[in-house]
């Protein structure tokens, strides 16, 4: 509308040799990008009104071709603005969908669970997606805490109901089975019938990484499960470690193929210390040398002891290395032992 009322007002007193009300066909066709389609006629409506206001007022000034320009640009703009608007609500409705695709897999987790403080982290690789083959979950149970963070090779739907898959087998299982050995069988068992409903060829393709955490209630020490994931780092009185598995672990999904013999380690896990589970979408963000990001280093430079000032530190690190954009999906867990019992 202010470009409308400039158009005109530089026509009524410019000379008509310099002809800017050709200008006016102008308006309806940018109003098309953000208004609704009755709002961007009636605007070419004034526009025409406007042009043949001025052709009587200055004969001579290509009133009618002018005229039939905006009438025909401000058709076509109304078509435009409708397709954009269709558009618009389709993708909310997307949306939506993806909205409750990520309640299912990536749940909001509790401030504290079982004397544990938690703490979660997800970033989309593109701004457009809500969710994607990254999963992670934690229940509290009769043999403590217990987590899972995981990811899905792969993108799109595939990935997230295998996710989906995979975390809902977690809560039921990680209730019921009295070790993490058999949670990784039963989280195995239902990786394996929804990958039963894709070609056999593709088995290879179709597998999950994941870390199982087990935290027992007044024993200070974890248990970890690690299926070829990245591993945790734990930080204890300042010192950072990578807590590497003593054997390797078969990827869920895999191993009817490689056996299912589960590796599960135990280390020192006292009141203050804090344990950090992410996927490789952090330790592979690249900056524009193609350097990868150094959790490990990163991590030994921090004082953050709460897992929210750490995943605050955390995010504007990745997005300051990785200024061209995430490569993959990021998703991270942070838990520490309460240094006293929680209040009931």
């Amino acid at each position: 509308m202010i470009l409308t009322v400039v158009i005109a007002a530089l026509a009524y007193n410019t000379p008509k040799e310099l002809a800017f009300s050709r200008l006016l066909p102008a308006a309806p066709a940018l109003a098309a990008a953000m208004w609704p389609v009755l709002p961007t006629v009636l605007l070419g409506t004034v526009c025409l009104m406007l042009m043949i206001g001025l052709g009587f007022l200055f004969p001579g000034l290509g009133t009618w071709w002018t005229a039939g320009g905006i009438v025909a640009v401000t058709v076509a703009a109304a078509y435009g603005s409708h397709v954009r608007l269709q558009r618009e609500r389709t993708l909310f409705q997307v949306r939506l969908v993806a909205d409750a695709a990520q309640q299912v897999v990536l749940s909001p987790l509790p401030d504290r669970c079982g004397g544990v403080e938690i703490e979660s982290l997800y970033i989309a690789a593109a701004a457009e997606a809500r969710i994607g083959g990254d999963f992670y979950e934690v229940v509290d149970t009769p043999y403590g805490v217990r987590l899972l963070i995981g990811d899905v090779r792969g993108k799109g739907l595939p990935a997230v109901g295998a996710a989906a898959a995979m975390v809902n087998s977690f809560r039921e299982a990680a209730h019921v089975e009295p070790d993490l050995g058999s949670v990784a069988r039963r989280l195995e068992a239902s990786s394996t019938r929804y990958g039963a409903a894709f070609p056999p060829e593709d088995l290879m393709e179709r597998f999950a990484t994941a870390v199982l955490v087990e935290i027992p209630p007044e024993d200070s020490l974890v248990r970890i499960l690690n299926c070829g994931h990245p591993p945790p780092l734990l930080t204890s009185r300042g010192k950072v470690s990578v807590l590497e598995p003593t054997a390797p672990s078969p990827l869920l999904n895999l191993a009817g193929l490689i056996g299912d013999h589960y590796t599960i380690d135990t280390f020192d896990f006292a009141p203050g210390d804090l344990l950090l589970l992410y996927t490789d979408g952090v330790t592979e963000a690249r900056n524009q040398d193609g350097e990868f990001f150094p959790l490990t280093d990163w991590m030994r430079r921090q004082s953050a002891v709460r897992p929210y000032e750490l995943f605050d530190a955390l995010h504007l690190a990745l997005v300051a290395h990785s200024r061209e954009g995430l490569d993959d999906d990021i998703a991270a867990l942070a838990v520490r032992l309460g240094e006293s019992p929680p209040t009931p």
